[in-house]
Order: C-alpha cells, then sequence, then structure tokens
C-alpha cells in the first residue's frame, strides 16, 4: 500500500528524493511486466528489486559502487583512522 507525501508543496523539504527512488524501482521493476499471479509475487519481486540495488548496482553519485561496498570502504576508512589516533 502506498501513502500519500505529507510534504508541505513547494517546500526544499520535499519528497524529490523519494520520488525518485519510487520512479526507479517502479521502472525497473515493472519492465515488460504487466501482472503478476500473486502479492506474494509482486513482493518478492520488489524484494529482490531492493537487494539487487543495495548490492551490487552501481550508483554514480556513490563513484560506481553499490551501497554496501561504499559502506564497507567508508567503516574500514573510519576504523583505520581510529587505530591511528
Amino acid at each position: 500500500m502506498c501513502t500519500a507525501s505529507m510534504s508541505v508543496i513547494g517546500s526544499s523539504a520535499d519528497n524529490a528524493l523519494a520520488e525518485s527512488f519510487n520512479a526507479t524501482s517502479k521502472r525497473e521493476t515493472l519492465q515488460g511486466r504487466k501482472t503478476w499471479c500473486s502479492e506474494r509475487e509482486a513482493r518478492l519481486d520488489v524484494f529482490g528489486w531492493l537487494n539487487r540495488c543495495n548490492s551490487r548496482r552501481r550508483h554514480s553519485r556513490l563513484g560506481q559502487r553499490s551501497p554496501i561496498v561504499y559502506e564497507t570502504a567508508l567503516d574500514t576508512t573510519s576504523t583505520t583512522r581510529a587505530q591511528a589516533a
């Protein structure tokens, strides 16, 4: 179930990021598909997309790295800096 945005129209805190994320998920999940046999099948497709998005899909904003690789690199850098101090 989707809920309408609760943001104020014209606010700088508008939900552009969420809208972009939703548009991408719809475009990539619905590609060539019109229906699912069940709600469970639809949920599994969305879960599969989210898993791929977080673990394998490269993001230009993260230097063409997946979020998991990016966060792992940050954790390693933070640990190394803390040990050096």
